[in-house]
């Protein structure tokens, strides 16, 4: 006769029961806290209150002011020689973060720049004079970090020419967070003397600085 042994399959758990107890509450407080950060972004983002509005308006310095003024214009339209405008200034709301200050929002992007909708071939962490290509082989120069604020210039070889300043300014009020993004160039350029390209210019930044914001509306929270 054949005798069939029937084998005996012993399994032994990966983890402890403790340790599977604890891995389990954990995925339980995860899960709770993504709820409820969803459930908070919706309710501020309903009742955010409308952020303060920017028009393109020229800067007006003083003659004195223009007679003393750098030839570069990293400090604003205002530093530049001839008084150049402001190729646009757009304010976002980032919903309500009142335990979140503006600088760590600021950090949150500079610390984790893979968070910039065109970051490109940029390391992750940015600091000032870092020099990298945004998507598409655009060049571009980081003029300052500041504790509430990101500068950057565009360097030659970029798409919308050279010497494009390119402020980014977080605040804070009553818990509410905002969004200012601001610029400008040292001189015209091909595009902005072209009506066309300036208008398709200032769509495309509106709608790629609305990502971002809203980018920094959910990673606020993990600031």
């Amino acid at each position: 006769m054949r005798n069939t042994k029937r084998a005996r399959c012993r399994t032994s758990p990966a983890f402890p029961p403790e340790a599977a107890g604890r891995r389990a509450a954990r995925r339980f407080t995860r899960t709770a806290s993504l709820y409820a950060s969803a459930a908070v972004l919706t309710a501020s983002l309903t009742l955010t209150v409308p952020p303060p509005s920017y028009a393109g308006t020229p800067a007006s310095p003083s003659a004195a002011g223009r007679e003393a003024a750098p030839e570069g214009c990293g400090q604003g339209p205002e530093s530049c020689h001839g008084g150049v405008r402001w190729l646009y200034r757009y304010g976002y709301s980032l919903g309500l973060h009142p335990f979140t200050g503006p600088d760590d929002v600021r950090r949150q992007l500079t610390d984790n720049f893979w968070l910039f909708p065109v970051s490109g071939a940029c390391p992750d962490r940015i600091r000032p004079a870092d020099e990298c290509d945004l998507l598409g082989e655009n060049p571009v120069r980081v003029e300052a970090v500041g504790a509430t604020d990101l500068q950057i210039e565009t360097l030659r070889g970029h798409t919308l020419g050279e010497a494009l300043h390119i402020r980014f300014a977080f605040s804070r009020t009553l818990g509410f967070h905002y969004l200012v993004v601001s610029a400008w160039q040292d001189r015209p350029t091909r595009c902005t003397e072209s009506v066309p390209c300036t208008v398709a210019s200032r769509a495309g930044a509106w709608a790629l600085w609305k990502v971002l914001s809203g980018t920094l509306a959910l990673s606020a929270y993990a600031a």
